[in-house]
């Protein structure tokens, strides 16, 4: 007799060992990773692998796993990867005894979504190497934990291995998940490698590894915001306009960066993206994210001359390499007046990085066959990719650093990257856009998914946080309208622009106020019965609070302490016992391995008292513990903010910075 999907997830690893899986080919694959084990540790590897199964079994999987090591790199377990289609179902289909931890399922789900995830079968979500699990025993076990878990129990998740289920109780978060958290000294990307093909730890990126990307929808909006600040800073755009006529060059169509495609379009720009991966392109092309795909460099610029003269806003993909496009550019006389990149730089040396004079797949060969002659083939592509970069930026083109490590990969493979006193010639996007504009201020990612998976909920949460944002347009100081302004007609304009992929689930940016509002006029929703089923809170990792990360989300933090990572652990902390359903904690995420601390979280909401406590306890603080970080800094934006705060809440107190007249301290060193 056939289990059903809820028999199934139950059981996690089969009682019948099954049948082996031959490679899918109509799903994209994660690069084969290089081979860096000792024959010790490749024994040690199988030894971590098999002990997930019945000492039955061992004999027919021993070499089934070591073929998987050799030939992938990884053993990912494509044996145990389940029958069932991958996507997130409503949650009342989920089998439970608690509502939060079916939508801890739905979520898992959903980030592994052949629609949603960037290599679904090695369990990849996103930026080549976010990863949900490190295999899929892990993920069978972790899915049927969670089917039985209680309101007295915490789910354990140690690098996507799920530890156990704990007593706790109704008051504590459901999962605590880290990922990547390694001993500081063994934090290299070599370390990474070794402990990753060992089956020891994993990436995660942050919303990968903590169940709460909803596809590149995030990263759309964020682009777009980004998008628009940067031609109000660089180019005296009025903030009322769009972006009509500008040119904007940058690279990257797999992942999140697939979403510069549709920002773009929003924005009112003319875009070109180039894309080494054809799949990637395609993929993007057919959703209907990017306008127009080409493979011929002439016709591309032709096409992006057209529409900058007639102020088209459109999306012209080039299937080639990002250095080919800059230079063919650079000959043909044509200067953009933005640029960016990106490109996966946070994992230079697995994949993320297509170097120039080889296709996509003669480089996915090269990093097999013979790493260290792909490591050098990146470092010259990435100082060919600088020095077009420089020529560009001399004839007028502003160029802004996307997060992605492309400043500091092409700094350490040796570009003129560097001004003279040492600092990167170009800003980071937080730097100079975000962190001022936005993060200082309070702003960032607040997202919701609506469990039901109907539309019509996700209908309702759009009508609710667009009536709260206007109303705090309204009443708002003037120094923070135009955020409210540009989330307002983000969010009125979303259901047009057909965001969605995979859940149903919503993204824009707010402050402390903006969000709790919301989330509380959600809870409301759900408990009147305007909106059917529960919703779940979570945030992107470029945000506020959650992060340290020097080139990144605390890039403009001034003040000397931007490698510290106390803000994370606070708020990884401090979002557990305020009420989140599940907490996470990440080594790595954005820019990657080793160069981040983020903290995440993920909070179910029913409509009940509960809900609407942690709300009020959790929500401000996860917002606000940032801007206190911010404002000690000395970030202008961010002491207002913080004052702004406690004046409206007489229980948060946070200390302050007396500012320091700087000609007192250049007199001290006058003579020195």
């Amino acid at each position: 007799m056939e289990m059903s999907f809820s028999e199934i997830v139950t059981a996690g690893i089969p009682d019948i060992l099954p049948g082996p899986k031959p490679i899918d080919s109509t799903v994209p694959h994660a690069p084969t990773r290089p081979q860096i084990l000792s024959m010790k540790e490749k024994r040690l590897a199988l030894q971590n692998a098999l002990r997930y199964f019945p000492k039955a079994w061992h004999a027919e999987l021993a070499p089934e796993f070591l073929m998987e090591l050799e030939e992938l790199g990884h053993i990912y377990m494509h044996r145990f990867r389940p029958e069932y289609e991958m996507y997130a179902r409503p949650i009342y289909e989920y089998p439970h005894k608690c509502l939060s931890a079916a939508s801890i399922m739905l979520m898992i789900q959903n980030n592994l979504d052949p629609e949603v995830a960037q290599f679904p079968h090695e369990l990849v979500t996103y930026g080549g190497n976010g990863t949900v699990f490190q295999n899929w025993a892990q993920y069978l076990i972790t899915m049927s934990l969670l089917s039985k878990m209680t309101e007295n129990q915490t789910l354990v998740i140690n690098s996507g291995h799920p530890l156990g289920l704990f007593p706790s109780s109704p008051d504590s978060p459901r999962a605590v998940i880290s990922n990547g958290m390694v001993i500081p000294n063994y934090s290299s990307q070599n370390d990474y490698e070794r402990m990753n093909a060992l089956g020891v730890t994993q990436f995660g990126q942050m919303t990968a590894g903590s169940y709460m990307y909803i596809g590149p929808q995030g990263i759309v909006h964020g682009t777009t915001i980004t998008l628009l600040n940067a031609a109000r800073k660089y180019l005296d755009v009025d903030p009322g306009s769009d972006l009509s006529g500008i040119l904007f060059i940058t690279s990257g169509l797999g992942g999140m960066s697939g979403a510069q495609a549709k920002a773009a379009v929003i924005a009112g720009a003319v875009c070109i993206i180039a894309e080494t991966d054809p799949f990637a392109a395609r993929k993007r092309h057919e959703q209907g994210w990017l306008s127009e795909l080409y493979q011929d460099i002439d016709v591309v610029i032709r096409r992006s001359k057209e529409a900058r003269e007639t102020g088209e806003a459109v999306s012209i993909g080039f299937m080639g390499n990002i250095v080919d496009l800059l230079e063919a550019l650079i000959q043909n006389g044509i200067t953009p007046d933005l640029g960016s990149d990106q490109t996966s730089l946070h994992n230079p040396w697995l994949g993320g990085y297509t170097p120039v004079g080889y296709s996509f797949e003669e480089s996915k060969s090269l990093l097999s066959d013979d790493p260290e002659t792909f490591k050098r083939s990146v470092k010259l592509s990435l100082k060919r990719h600088a020095s077009a970069v420089n020529t560009l930026c001399d004839k007028g083109m502003k160029f802004w650093d996307y997060g992605n490590a492309f400043l500091l990969e092409a700094s350490r493979s040796g570009a003129d990257i560097l001004d003279i006193e040492g600092n990167f010639r170009y800003p980071s996007y937080v730097e100079d856009i975000m962190g001022p504009m936005c993060f200082d201020y309070g702003f960032g990612p607040f997202r919701w998914v609506c469990t039901s998976g109907k539309q019509e909920d996700l209908d309702a949460t759009d009508e609710i946080a667009s009536s709260i944002l206007s109303e705090l347009h309204n009443n708002s100081p003037d120094r923070i309208k135009q955020q409210y302004s540009d989330n307002l007609r983000w969010i009125e304009e979303a259901p047009r622009n057909n965001l969605v992929v995979g859940s149903k689930a919503r993204i824009l940016y707010a402050d402390s106020i903006g969000r709790k509002m919301i989330a509380e006029a959600f809870n409301e929703a759900i408990r009147n019965g305007t909106i059917s089923a529960p919703i779940v809170l979570g945030r992107d990792h470029h945000d506020v609070s959650g992060t340290d990360s020097p080139y990144r989300e605390t890039a403009n933090i001034k003040d000397g302490s931007m490698f510290t990572a106390d803000m994370a652990i606070q708020n990884f902390a401090g979002d557990s016992f305020r009420g989140a359903t599940w907490v996470s904690l990440h080594n790595g995420g954005g820019v990657g391995w080793g160069e981040v601390i983020n903290g995440g979280f993920g909070m179910m909401i029913d409509g009940t008292d509960r809900s609407r406590n942690s709300i009020e306890s959790m929500i401000p603080w996860d917002v606000e513990n940032g801007v206190a970080r911010r404002s000690w800094a000395r970030n202008d934006e961010a002491m207002w903010t913080i004052r702004r705060a406690m004046e409206g809440n007489a229980d948060l107190d946070v200390t302050l910075p007396f500012l320091v007249d700087e000609e007192l301290i250049d007199s001290l060193f006058v003579s020195r």
